[in-house]
């Protein structure tokens, strides 16, 4: 009987493989069908159907298997990687380029007065932690926007120093699991809306708007704490740069860009600050603890340079209202300074004092000969930032500005579309810029249409463009709630004017370096011929990769544009980087932007936390 059951379950297994065999051919007739038809004339789909067409292309495309391919590349080329190492806790935080371990560590001859020890200072090569940055434990998902402005979770910025030295000032309350935010700042304990209504007040603007009719658009706000003050300007259709060291304030950046808000690290050290000249309708200043009359006036200058024609600069401060000896001398040590540099005083309240910057040369060609600060000299390019000492001097108008008395933009929002005045100076004529915009609000739309299956309501809110070119991808986002950091390649930075011009924000930045934010503060970042540009310059693929991955929140979305070969390359490191909670390659249409054998990839960073770190940490 035995005999008998086993020759049985032969047969029986047999017909199964037989079965089975059958079902493969069967299968594989249809793969081979149905390639035959993806591929014939005429198999075009409607772009954004559900029916499996590529959004960008229209054409209908079988999906890619990623994972087999990954682990196939890992089989044949062991250098890529089936995971990445993970940084110690203690790395949660990192900011490799404002690393004051490592100042320590290589022993920077740096000087303290001068606020050197807050500027840039990379690791080499050799020091690089090479490790993924974990998340702190207990981390959330962040609280959207707009609620996000208010309060954001206390396990994502496990820092109270805040909320307890600047308890009378309301900056910051602990509540629970939470961390809310009233608005309060060290000058307007009331709230900053009031705060920046009476700014308005006393520049007599039309219903105390601060806007003044879209005329005033983008704002430096220097020393800015948690950025409350940009906060309350966005209602009005304002953006600032909020600006702020990574100091003996903890964390205050770190907060801001949790909330959602414009804003970034930095100082007014000895190094110009990484933006154009003629940047900004004002300055901000609340009680910001700056010495301005250091160095000759040199950061006042720096301000001057910043700022457009007719700019302003708001201080709130001892030194405008208190009467006390020391105060005094400040005061007047700081008006005639200002005289000196044609600033005029347009309107003084309370605790506050509004200067404005001159409209044209007339000022300076009245000086008398010799007065100082100088004007600068013919060859200073105002508008090189990276890496480039502060100047004591005051940089003149063009001849074209000087007769024009003013930046010659429209107001906001007509600026973002309308050719700036200053496309001339990059040599790129009305009809480039007009097709570079076009070209941007054709592509932004089809990378949401290739998002909106994953894409939640209000999941993205800050946004970084890591070659911003004219600004065309971040104005494509008008419509979007949400802000964009436009990044300048140095070897672009000129640029990055036509982007201030536009009524948006952004930065100079050599991504062969770090980037000077904390860990998971961006939810998307587009990196457009980025990666390209860093080969080319024999810097590494792989070290920008996980700088990105720093720079990312938990699910948020990266979109890569750039060579095929590039992609390729990029697509087998989605799963060691743990992006791989979302993917999709697609070859995007040609347009008047395209490169030769171009590809897109959009991948999504997964949540990982304190089950990974054990199983992967390095110390």
């Amino acid at each position: 009987m035995k005999m008998k059951s086993t020759a049985s379950e032969l047969i029986r297994r047999k017909k199964l493989l037989k079965h089975v065999l059958l079902g493969l051919i069967a299968l594989l007739g249809l793969i081979c069908l149905y390639n035959a038809s993806t591929f014939a004339p005429g198999a075009e789909e409607v772009i954004g159907s559900d029916d499996g067409a590529d959004p960008v292309t229209g054409i209908f495309r079988p999906k890619r298997d990623y994972f087999d391919e990954l682990f196939e590349d890992q089989e044949q080329n062991p250098e890529v990687p089936k995971s990445l190492p993970i940084c110690d806790t203690r790395y949660s935080e990192l900011i490799p380029c404002l690393d004051r371990h490592l100042i320590y560590q290589l022993k920077l001859k740096l000087n303290l007065t001068l606020m050197e020890h807050y500027e840039r200072h990379c690791p080499p090569p050799e020091r690089r932690y090479n490790c993924l940055i974990p998340p702190p434990s207990g981390y959330k998902i962040p609280i959207r926007w707009p609620e996000s402005r208010d309060e954001v979770w206390k396990a994502n910025i496990p820092h109270t120093h805040l909320a307890q030295e600047k308890s009378d000032q309301n900056w910051m309350i602990v509540m629970g699991e939470k961390i809310r935010f009233p608005g309060g700042g060290t000058h307007f304990h009331s709230g900053a809306d009031k705060y920046i209504a009476s700014i308005a007040s006393m520049l007599k603007f039309p219903n105390d708007k601060l806007n003044n009719g879209g005329n005033i658009r983008t704002v430096l706000d220097v020393g800015c704490g948690v950025a409350s003050f940009g906060a309350y300007l966005l209602p009005l259709g304002i953006i600032s740069m909020s600006l702020a060291p990574n100091d003996v304030h903890q964390n205050q950046i770190q907060f801001a860009l949790e909330r959602g808000i414009p804003s970034a690290l930095g100082v007014l050290g000895t190094k110009r600050l990484p933006y154009p000249s003629r940047s900004f309708e004002m300055a901000h200043c609340s009680r910001c603890r700056i010495d301005w009359l250091q160095r000759d006036g040199i950061l006042l200058l720096e301000l001057d340079r910043l700022l457009r024609p007719g700019g302003y600069f708001v201080y709130s401060s001892p030194e405008a209202y208190a009467h006390d000896p020391e105060n005094r001398r400040i005061w007047n040590s700081m008006h005639d300074l200002l005289r000196r540099m044609c600033w005029r005083v347009v309107s003084r309240r309370d605790q506050t004092v509004i200067w404005a910057k001159s409209l044209s040369n007339s000022c300076y060609l009245k000086r008398p000969l010799g007065t100082n600060p100088p004007l600068c000299g013919l060859g200073d390019d105002p508008d090189v930032s990276w890496n480039v000492d502060m100047k004591a001097c005051i940089t003149p108008y063009s001849t074209k500005m000087h007769k024009g008395k003013g930046s010659g933009l429209q107001p906001w929002p007509s600026r973002l579309t309308g050719p700036p005045p200053r496309l001339d100076e990059i040599n790129i004529t009305h009809e480039q810029f007009q097709q570079d915009t076009d070209t941007w609000h054709h592509r932004v739309m089809e990378y949401w249409k290739q998002m909106r299956s994953v894409i939640q309501k209000n999941s993205i809110r800050n946004v970084m463009d890591m070659n911003s070119n004219l600004g065309g991808f971040g104005a494509a986002l008008k419509d979007k709630d949400v802000w964009v950091m436009n990044v300048a390649p140095v070897n672009m930075s000129s640029r990055l004017k036509i982007v201030y011009d536009r009524g948006l924000i952004g930065t100079v930045h050599d991504w062969c370096e770090s980037f000077s934010t904390y860990p998971r503060t961006y939810d998307l970042l587009h990196a457009w011929r980025v990666f390209s540009e860093i080969q080319d310059r024999g810097c590494s693929v792989e070290d920008l990769l996980m700088e990105m991955d720093r720079m990312l929140r938990p699910e948020g979305f990266v979109i890569i544009r750039d060579k095929a070969s590039i992609v390729d390359h990029i697509r087998k490191f989605l799963t060691a980087l743990k992006w791989d909670g979302y993917s999709l390659e697609v070859e995007p249409k040609i347009d008047a932007l395209s490169l030769n054998d171009e590809r897109v990839v959009i991948a999504r960073k997964q949540l990982w936390g304190d089950d990974d770190n054990d199983d992967n940490q390095v110390i």
